[in-house]
């Protein structure tokens, strides 16, 4: 009764930000577009890289697999379940090992971006009691979930169900932690990095639809596919009004209305989410139909619309460049290179660690080799090594440095909600480096093949191609971590900044839309320019 009654005020809060969240995006979709092809006809004169990348992914092999229990709300029991994480990083729970073997369907597939993995029942309960202010079990009641184990494994999510898991010993708790905490990184990054309209067009429509509502600085829910993200984004509205209409209306004990809350959020997520993926679809395939046009003038006018957008930024420049230089010197230069330091050690240690791990692979593979192996082994340790990227396990040393990465009270200056969004970057590109180091050092070897006689000259030949790769490795990893720096930098002094000038300088940019041409009004906007004004003011800076 209760999901009924909501479902007329959910599809209209909903339809309500979509519709501002998509103005947005048909805004930026243009210039998104217009910065493609403009950069596609300028060029990169970026440094090349010297690893080679995969074309084609990895695919149909099994990332990990093994037993856990599931706590199975619906008859309050504990099961055992056979859980297989596939490449695309799902979580698919089987019955039993035999279910799976025999294509049966799973139990649950569970995509876990958003959610939050969790050791411990007291941190769930903690986070638990304060999603809904005012009910908290008393003291001797029996609390929302009860753990068989001293080992659980909790996915948490602020909006949708949470999933409940346990092992039997601290060992198997720690490698399924690193396996969920992998799936959690692949999952949050879900938007495709290889789309240079449509990505980049999102993810500002994102910003700008924040800021709008004076919202600055980093997000923890821009995680997921772009669905998942534009339901965080409505639901983060959504959820105090429906705290307040709904709260006070559940009945029974504190951990009865707990789990009554937590499934009435999960249904308004699951309704938000499909309202949201029909509408986004629909302006998605008005984009697109558009584009043939949009891209022919562009091409046509390309000159012409450099120079108008030139005229209008140099407007804006002598605006607001005297301010935000004043704003940079005051409170941003003093601790940039705090923010460094702070981002440069665990940063450094974990592209480190990464190296020594692909050294230790390999170097093992050889002596394998040289001890039992040979030439007829290599298939089987080469298909072994090309997972490597892929392993949660044996990356979890490189992925756990990050976790020494503290901003103390820079956090608090300059807004920063949490690290996880830069620890998370640095993981991804942690993975993406050994990935492009096994494939180079493979492609190498397959090269040189042919040419071996026998098992020594084969060891000799991994030893020389590994020694190759590593200078590889050192140089690209050096230019992917100062990439990696100025972008955190930029992201965390940047919104910032803007918040810092918005008093003074936001009313004022409505007078310099005359300045556009009405026929270039889809590739130039006021506010994308004053930004792009505001990045020059700190730019010198970071690059430094």
């Amino acid at each position: 009764p209760c999901l009924t009654w909501l479902r007329s005020p959910v599809a209209e809060r909903t339809g309500k930000v979509l519709g501002e969240f998509c103005r947005c995006y048909r805004e930026q979709y243009g210039v998104a577009l217009f910065n493609s092809v403009r950069y596609e006809i300028e060029g990169n004169g970026g440094p090349q890289a010297q690893l080679l990348h995969r074309k084609v992914p990895l695919e149909d092999h099994v990332i990990y697999s093994g037993n856990l229990f599931q706590y199975i709300e619906e008859n309050k029991k504990w099961r055992n379940r056979f859980c297989v994480v596939p490449h695309n990083y799902g979580l698919v729970l089987y019955e039993n090992k035999l279910a799976y073997e025999r294509d049966l369907s799973p139990r649950v597939l569970v995509n876990s971006a958003g959610y939050k993995i969790l050791t411990s029942v007291d941190q769930y309960l903690e986070l638990v009691n304060s999603s809904l202010p005012g009910v908290t079990p008393k003291s001797g009641h029996s609390p929302i979930l009860k753990c068989p184990t001293d080992f659980p494994l909790i996915l948490w999510h602020p909006y949708a169900r949470h999933y409940y898991f346990c092992v039997m010993t601290g060992k198997e708790q720690e490698k399924w932690r690193a396996v969920f905490q992998d799936c959690i990184r692949h999952c949050n990054n879900g938007i495709p990095e290889d789309s240079k309209v449509e990505a980049p067009a999102f993810t500002d429509a994102v910003r700008m639809y924040r800021q709008a509502k004076e919202q600055y600085g980093t997000w923890d829910m821009l995680c997921g596919n772009e669905t998942q993200v534009l339901s965080n984004l409505v639901m983060e509205e959504l959820l105090p009004e429906l705290r307040t209409t709904i709260g006070a209306r559940l009945k029974g004990k504190a951990p009865e209305r707990q789990r009554t809350w937590i499934q009435i959020s999960d249904a308004v997520y699951r309704m938000v989410y499909e309202q949201t993926k029909a509408q986004y679809d629909a302006v998605m395939a008005k984009c697109e139909e558009e584009r043939p046009q949009l891209e022919s003038t562009i091409r046509t006018d390309m000159d012409q619309i450099i120079t108008s957008k030139e005229h209008l930024a140099s407007k804006i420049r002598a605006f607001v460049l005297p301010k935000a230089e004043v704003c940079v010197r005051n409170h941003v230069q003093p601790y940039i290179s705090s923010i460094l330091e702070a981002l440069m050690t665990p940063t450094s240690q974990g592209f480190a660690e990464v190296r020594e791990v692909f050294f230790k692979e390999v170097t093992d593979m050889n002596m394998n080799i040289v001890n039992e192996g040979g030439m007829e082994k290599l298939a089987e340790y080469m298909e072994k090594l090309s997972h490597l990227a892929f392993h949660p396990v044996k990356m979890q040393s490189c992925y756990e440095k990050m976790d020494q990465l503290k901003l103390e009270g820079l956090q608090q200056r300059f807004d920063v909600s949490s690290t996880s969004v830069f620890k998370q970057r640095a993981q991804i590109h942690m993975r993406q480096q050994m990935d492009d180091a096994v494939y180079t050092f493979e492609t190498l070897l397959h090269q040189e093949l042919g040419k071996l006689q026998g098992k020594d000259d084969l060891c000799k030949s991994i030893q020389r191609i590994l020694e190759r790769v590593l200078k590889k490795y050192d140089y690209d990893s050096s230019t992917v971590r100062k990439k990696f720096f100025r972008e955190a930098l930029l992201q965390i002094t940047i919104p910032f900044l803007l918040k810092k000038l918005a008093p003074t300088c936001k009313g004022e940019l409505a007078k310099y839309q005359e300045l556009i041409f009405e026929d270039f009004a889809s590739f130039i906007l006021v506010e994308n320019t004053y930004e792009e004004v505001v990045l020059q003011a700190v730019m010198k800076d970071i690059m430094q």
